[in-house]
């Protein structure tokens, strides 16, 4: 199976999903909970991200956001790898938290923005256990719910500063009390019916209308290399190996040329980059090494457990995928 392409531009929103792996649980306690909250914020501010909402469960987290700057991996890698180190640490574990890459649906702001909010704040609702209860306690189960975003539409005083509700909220009356109880009174309306926006999504990647889907298209589809002709939701911009291999050379200070007879931590990167920035695969990779698939696949393996590990790594492959993703293609 290939793996899915990801679409950034500047202003773009997504419905983001992470799941434990093997669907294991990602947080033991609130302490964990408060934890992950802390470092959601700090990366937010960190990577200019606005965030709208977001949903913590057992074993997985719901977020929406929008990347005024286009660089969704680049913060969600940050803000992964960060939750993941503290808990392992604090629970004495090695190895992915996760499972696999996070999940990634672009959203057509004006159009479907609010509908995915409310997606999102009804998850704690949806679960077997609670959709076996009575109306009322499930609305209630829902309001009591500590762990989303809800708490702070539903009552200005304890709303987070590094949340956008004003955006979700405009559409039913703003951010007064008018506006807080429609946005109440949907969500109980939605409950009670089999609202999901599931069967909205396009290619499995994409929530928008048909102009926006078009649009999409010919802006990060046409003329670009694919991967086993993936379809709308395995979009993404790739660049040519020749600028990937130039501006690494340029950031390690060799010529490109030489670049793979490099070992180490220069290896593992300069590996993982031409397979998530110039669209190659391991073969392809291990071909311009000598070396085989399963040696490209073993050393990104290493760097992504280098970079939990060594801040000092950390911050170059960031500063290195950061100049990556600013060049115009």
């Amino acid at each position: 199976m290939t793996r899915p392409l990801r679409i950034q531009f500047p202003n773009a929103v997504y419905h983001v999903i992470n799941r434990g792996n093997e669907k294991s649980d990602i947080f033991n306690d609130d302490e964990d909970r408060n934890c992950f909250l802390k470092i959601l914020a700090q990366s937010s501010k960190t990577y200019k991200i606005k965030l709208y909402c977001y949903v913590l469960m057992k074993n997985h987290f719901h977020l929406l956001v929008e990347t005024p700057l286009g660089n969704l991996s680049e913060f969600m890698r940050h803000f992964n790898i960060t939750y993941t180190s503290h808990y392992n640490r604090r629970h004495n574990r090695v190895g992915h938290l996760y499972q696999g890459r996070y999940k990634s649906i672009l959203v057509e702001k004006d159009s479907y923005l609010t509908m995915v909010s409310r997606y999102i704040h009804l998850n704690p609702a949806r679960t077997a256990l609670i959709k076996s209860l009575k109306p009322d306690q499930q609305l209630q189960y829902l309001w009591s719910y500590n762990w989303s975003s809800l708490p702070g539409y539903l009552n200005p005083a304890i709303q987070l500063e590094f949340l956008d509700y004003q955006t979700v909220l405009a559409e039913y009356g703003g951010c007064n009390q008018t506006g807080i109880n429609q946005y109440k009174q949907q969500l109980a309306e939605d409950l009670n019916t089999d609202f999901s926006i599931n069967d909205k999504i396009i290619g499995q990647s994409i929530l928008g209308g048909k102009k926006f889907v078009s649009r999409i298209k010919d802006s990060h589809l046409k003329n670009k290399k694919e991967r086993e002709n993936p379809g709308v939701g395995e979009i993404h911009k790739y660049l040519s190996q020749d600028i990937v291999l130039s501006l690494l050379a340029d950031e390690f200070g060799v010529k490109p040329e030489k670049i793979f007879t490099t070992q180490g931590h220069i290896k593992q990167i300069t590996m993982t980059v031409l397979y998530n920035y110039a669209n190659l695969n391991n073969r392809e990779v291990g071909e311009l090494f000598g070396v085989d698939y399963s040696t490209v696949s073993q050393n990104r393996k290493r760097l992504r457990e280098r970079v939990e590990k060594d801040k000092k790594a950390e911050t170059l492959l960031e500063k290195i995928e950061l100049k990556l993703s600013r060049i115009k293609i």
